[in-house]
């Protein structure tokens, strides 16, 4: 290679350039009529908030790296992009500027597309969706009605979990310790009218599903296996003493039905409803339970408390036994039939319930079927029962069925299968949001608005003063005739929660109709998608919102698919150090300055507190800005180093030392390219056969094979770190004839072809460099040929009494009398037995020789 002083590489001239090209070529579109097989890549979309950030680069160059990928191996790749773009966070923005939502939201993801180009996001640029804009939620309003039509879009009055500060109502998956997830206020329940998704329809098909999902994280699969819930017991009735009612509890336990304490119902029961009415205490308890959260996580570790009521109900394996009924705050009403017997001696919240208040806690199950009479801390495991009577000696499994069989004989219960799955609640007091496209008549009750009317639009002229949704608050709006009778009616003021418009968007890329929400013929021939890369934090969300929207879809005639996605991939957080000055505000990266082991403000001088590294958010001011990177570093560089330092599905810590460490990278990649080529005629040196014996050669088809292989697993580091070690073993080659420069050549090609997913920029400028006619996003994916994996030289190690002493390269194969002779005549061998005896020689063939003396 030449010694001469080489340009760094430009990447900003390079970049542009690239961009130009590909922009004007449409390089990335996707081709409906192809004849390649198709490929779907596909990131979650953002919220186009802000600016695009490092944490945001990395989940987008995953997905890009699979797709350019997948385009060099020949498939005809959808590769789109969108923004998730309803929401609070834009109605609040709009608040705290006095702008519009819609302003405010273009006007971001104009900035974010932008963004997502100058990192070389290989997307189909006119797939783009925004689930703002009519086009796309009048089709969704469109499924909606037909969800309606096929009884799987109801409404009905139900309690829900209320955002004091956000003003609107809640998933139980938007509840995270018992607060808002965006508000962080303490969530309240509240009844209310309210639409649902009926996807509890689903939930044995949901939950069969997940064994077909091979390409799924197990830890994903599980979380919605628990979120599904299925469990399998009975439907219990207790009598209520005094009263034909009855008070039905739904137990996986009927076993331990004889260690019953006392039923409990849910704040929300009818019957405490209705006892609130004429019991002050009772009143003031529920009132004051209402303030605080009560999701399940928080549930289980608050107190629990209760109140006694007036009400007994009879044991249904003894009508002579007797048990009080208490209001518990830890029972919710979303779950089963909203009450529960207490068994305290097996169940943890029983106990500590009994315990507070005095309760018998009788022991029925015990490990070896000992009898007991007290217990100092509940028994939750399987074992056989005791002090059960008809029960007394069986098995758990066989005490369930034994139970239930009694159940069923006598009347007083039945087999019950349940599930933890709730029907999705999708209706939101906001304005910022897709509405729910139907009137309420006073004459005709809910009436679907015309299809012709699609879409509903959302009114421009509202106010955002903080107080409640701005279209019910709006004069003219909501107020429309009936179009069955004409009345004064008045439309549906919720719109729908932002998880409705993300469970169905990966259909409505696959063409932009305005004829249907989606293209049947096309969505039948592309979906599923092939590879979904997001965060594992949407499993229990969006994800099995996803999956019920395409079974519902499936049902209304839709499409024919059952699943959305075959491979999912969650990517790893991005964690970066944060600040925070004297008054508790956070603090960005670029407003600091390091002095010693202390940190300061840059303008300020102010001392600052590191709160340590953590996951990089906007909240947090934490972020690196995607546009500085790209002008500081180049976008190859910030793409490699996003994927380089960890696997990508684990945590990564950004610092500007490794970013700069791939800049540097980048450059001397340059030079390598830059120098081969002034030196050589690439031409002619191309043409030339290569030495099949040659080592570098092996090892550049050694390296194809495993980089395609880590591709195929998205092992991304490992790839990086088998590419720059051909690249070190290439740029300390000392080619001595044209034949060794022409294997040279033959090994940076490769190089520049393995690297060209992360590095996209700089390896179309250097493919073009080498003479290539083809550009390189047209080019095949490197084949590796078989026989070249196959070494005629290895490298044994020599051992003596265990320990490794020399390392020598011999003939693959070599006869072990050879072998030993060789061995044994090296100089270094020679040293390091000084003079000792050999008593034994080990031979591993074609690894090691252990001398052992």
């Amino acid at each position: 290679m030449s010694n001469k002083q080489l340009p760094n590489f430009n990447h900003k001239q390079v970049e542009a350039k690239w961009q130009k090209f590909w922009r004007e070529n449409e390089t990335f579109k996707f081709d409906e009529n192809g004849s390649k097989l198709k490929y779907y890549a596909l990131s979650m979309f953002p919220y186009p908030s802000g600016e695009l950030h490092v944490g945001h680069l990395r989940n987008f160059a995953i997905g890009d790296v699979v797709a350019r990928y997948k385009r060099l191996q020949g498939y005809n790749v959808l590769h789109p992009i969108g923004a998730d773009a309803f929401g609070l966070p834009a109605e609040n923005a709009a608040i705290k500027r006095g702008r519009h939502p819609s302003d405010w939201t273009h006007e971001n993801l104009d900035r974010f597309l932008d963004r997502m180009e100058k990192a070389g996001l290989s997307f189909d640029w006119s797939r783009v969706v925004a689930t703002c804009d009519p086009e796309y939620y009048g089709c969704q309003q469109k499924i909606f009605l037909d969800f309606y039509k096929k009884g799987l879009a109801y409404q009905k009055e139900s309690f829900v979990n209320w955002d004091p500060v956000d003003q609107t109502v809640l998933a139980n998956e938007q509840v995270v310790d018992g607060r808002g997830w965006r508000s962080d206020s303490l969530v309240e329940k509240k009844k209310l009218n309210q639409w649902f998704f009926k996807i509890t329809k689903y939930a044995e098909e949901l939950l069969v599903g997940l064994k077909d999902l091979k390409g799924w994280p197990e830890q994903v699969k599980t979380m919605q296996e628990n979120w599904i819930g299925k469990s399998e017991g009975a439907l219990v009735d207790f009598d209520l003493v005094g009263s034909d009612d009855k008070i039905s509890v739904y137990t996986t336990r009927p076993d331990t039905l004889f260690g019953a304490s006392f039923v409990g119902i849910s704040l929300n029961h009818p019957i405490a409803e209705k006892l609130a009415l004429e019991n002050p205490e009772i009143d003031k308890f529920l009132k004051e339970c209402a303030q605080t959260a009560v999701d399940e996580e928080t549930l289980e570790t608050m107190e629990k408390k209760g109140v006694k009521t007036n009400l007994k109900v009879k044991h249904p394996f003894d009508d002579s036994w007797e048990l009080p009924v208490y209001i518990a705050n830890f029972i919710l009403m979303e779950y089963g039939t909203g009450a529960i017997f207490a068994c305290p001696a097996h169940d943890e919240r029983d106990f500590e319930f009994a315990t507070k208040y005095k309760l018998p806690i009788i022991p029925v199950v015990s490990s070896d079927g000992s009898e007991c009479e007290t217990v100092e801390e509940a028994y939750t495991e399987l074992g056989i029962a005791i002090n059960s009577k008809f029960l007394n000696g069986l098995k758990t499994g066989e005490a369930k069925s034994k139970a239930i069989e009694e159940l069923v004989k006598t009347g007083k219960g039945e087999k019950k299968v349940n599930y933890r799955l709730r029907d999705w609640g999708l209706s939101r007091q906001r304005y910022w949001g897709c509405p729910i496209p139907i009137i309420h008549c006073p004459h005709c009750g809910i009436v679907p608005v015309s299809e012709k009317e699609l879409p509903l639009k959302l009114p421009k002229d509202v106010v955002f003063d903080g107080k409640g949704n701005p279209l019910e608050n709006h004069p003219t709006w909501k107020h429309v005739d009936c179009p069955l009778c004409g009345a004064k009616a008045q439309r549906e003021t919720d719109t729908m929660d932002t998880f409705v418009d993300s469970a169905w968007y990966f259909m409505r890329y696959v063409e932009l109709s305005d004829k249907a929400p989606i293209n049947k013929e096309l969505c039948n021939k592309i979906l599923p998608v092939d590879q979904y890369v997001g965060g594992i934090e949407h499993a229990t969300m969006h994800l099995i919102y996803f999956r019920f929207f395409t079974k519902a879809m499936r049902d209304c005639g839709y499409l024919d698919i059952n699943e959305p996605v075959v491979n999912l991939f969650n990517q790893g957080l991005v964690l970066h150090e944060a600040f925070k000055d004297r008054n508790k505000n956070w603090v960005y990266p670029y407003e600091v300055k390091k002095q010693g082991e202390k940190y300061y403000h840059v303008e300020t001088n102010e001392e600052l507190q590191s709160v340590g590294v953590i996951k990089m958010s906007k909240s947090k001011s934490n972020v690196v800005d995607v546009t500085n990177l790209v002008e500081t570093y180049g976008a190859d560089a910030g793409r490699m180093f996003v994927l380089s330092d960890s696997p990508a599905d684990k945590s990564f810590e950004w610092t500007d030392t490794g970013a700069e460490g791939c800049w540097k990278f980048m450059n001397r990649f340059w030079k390598l390219g830059l120098s081969f080529v002034e030196d050589n005629d690439v031409k002619k040196l191309g043409e030339i056969k290569l030495d099949e014996s040659n080592k570098l050669l092996k090892q550049a088809h050694k390296t194809i094979k495993g980089v395609t292989e880590d591709f195929d697993i998205l092992g991304f580091n490992c790839a990086i770190a088998k590419i720059r070690e051909l690249f070190n073993a290439v740029e300390k080659y000392e080619a001595k004839n044209e034949n060794e420069k022409a294997v040279q050549l033959f090994a940076i090609k490769i190089i520049v072809k393995l690297i060209a997913p992360f590095t996209p920029f700089i390896s179309e400028e250097l493919w073009e460099m080498l003479g290539e006619k083809v550009k390189l996003h047209e080019a095949d994916w490197p084949k590796y040929n078989e026989k070249m994996l196959v070494d005629d030289v290895i490298t044994v190690v020599v051992q003596i009494n265990g320990k490794v002493k020399v390392k020598l390269e011999v003939a693959k194969d070599m006869p072990r009398e050879e072998l030993e002779k060789l061995i044994l005549s090296n100089q270094d061998t020679i040293r390091y037995i000084d003079g000792r005896e050999i008593k034994k020689v080990i031979i591993v063939p074609n690894k090691l020789v252990n001398l052992v003396i």
